[in-house]
This record gives structure tokens, sequence and C-alpha cells, in this order.
């Protein structure tokens, strides 16, 4: 009964990764300065890296604390460019 229920929050995860890529965000490999959330959101939204960053630190006193909570579970949920490179070169197995 555990291991199903790894599986599917596992699946969840998957779903939820490959829909902020097709979204097109994604972490940031080559710009990243701690996990590539800032720079991959930047990219997204057409902004610089560090204008994003600014930005990041500036909610930080409009908004403390709120950062703390939402750059992990981006780091979490937003997958790297990495991985969604290693996918596509990976060959499609029928199911």
């Amino acid at each position: 009964m555990v291991r199903g229920a790894a599986a599917t929050h596992a699946g969840g995860m998957e779903k939820i990764r490959t829909s902020l890529a097709r979204q097109g965000l994604v972490r940031s490999t080559d710009q990243a300065v701690i996990a590539g959330v800032c720079a991959g959101v930047g990219r997204r939204l057409g902004l610089t890296p560090w204008v994003t960053r600014l930005l990041f630190v500036v909610t930080l006193f409009v908004l403390p604390g709120s950062q703390i909570l939402v750059y992990p579970l981006l780091w979490l949920l937003m997958p790297s460019e990495d991985s969604i490179e290693a996918a596509a070169a990976a060959p499609h197995l029928p199911r």
C-alpha cells in the first residue's frame, strides 16, 4: 500500500514538472547562483537573471518570509534544463 502511494506521489510530481516545462519554467543550469530558480523564472518572464534576483530580494522586504517558502517549492517543482535535455535525448519506449 505504501509503495503504491509513493508511486502515485512520484507520478503527480512528474505531471507538475512536465506542465511547468511546457510553460517554459525550467531551472537554468548555466546561469544558476543557488539552484537556477530566479534565472529560470527571469528567462520565462523575459528578464535578466540579476533583475529577477533583485526583484526577489525587494519582495523579501515587502512580503517577509514568503520567499523562504516559495523558493524551495519552485526548486523542487521546476525541472532543470539538464533533465529536460536528457528526457528529449532518451529513446522513447512504447508503453
